[in-house]
Order: structure tokens, then C-alpha cells, then sequence
């Protein structure tokens, strides 16, 4: 049974930091690409940032470049994401993909991040 378990959300004041982390269970993890999305209230899911399988290689959006940063622990099956320089509009539940070309897709249930002063 494959499982994505994220953590680490809460509420956090304007220009504070939090880390996520997304725990992962039943796939080999380290043939995995791991994504970042979000989704705020009355809005579509966004992709916000996503590290290749050896962690060499990272992409994030534009609206979190600078700020976030996408992490892996191959032997700890985690994939983190370190938001620093919060803001208002990243409130959102934040959640973690596991994608494997063409088949393999796993979401999680997502973790909350609340943005406010």
C-alpha cells in the first residue's frame, strides 16, 4: 500500500519559515521524482516545486523561486520543502506527488500552511 504522509504545517506570521516534510511508504522511493503543489480556497492546484530522483536537480514556480527550496533524504524515503520569507498568498494546503513515467502518480493528503499576522 503506497502512502504519502506530509507534516510540518501550521501558522506562521508574514517573513517566518516553516519545513515541511512528506514521509513515503510502499514505493521504491529513490526511483521516484518527487513534486511539491499547493492549493489555496477558491483556487486550482498549483505545481510549486520538484527535485529529480537523485536530488541533483531541482525546478521551482516562479512565485516561490528564491524563497522555497526542495529537498530529498533517499534513505530516509522524505522529501522536504523549506519556505522561508513567507507571505500572505502562500497560505494553502500544500501537498507532495510521487510521479514515475508513464504509470506511477501518488498523492498525498496534504498539510496545511496559514500565513498570517
Amino acid at each position: 500500500q503506497v502512502q504519502l504522509v506530509e507534516s510540518g504545517g501550521g501558522l506562521v506570521q508574514p517573513g517566518g519559515s516553516l519545513r515541511i516534510s512528506c514521509v513515503t511508504s510502499g514505493i521504491t522511493f529513490s526511483s521516484y521524482d518527487m513534486r511539491w503543489y499547493r492549493q489555496a480556497p477558491g483556487k486550482e492546484r498549483e505545481f510549486v516545486a520538484r527535485i529529480d530522483t537523485s536530488g541533483e536537480s531541482t525546478y521551482d514556480s516562479d512565485s516561490v523561486k528564491g524563497r522555497f527550496t526542495i529537498a530529498r533524504d533517499n534513505a530516509k524515503n522524505t522529501v522536504y520543502l523549506q519556505l522561508n520569507s513567507l507571505k500572505f498568498e502562500d497560505t494553502a494546503v500544500y501537498y507532495c506527488n510521487a510521479i514515475q513515467e508513464p504509470y506511477s502518480n501518488y498523492w498525498g493528503l496534504g498539510t496545511q500552511v496559514t500565513v498570517s499576522s
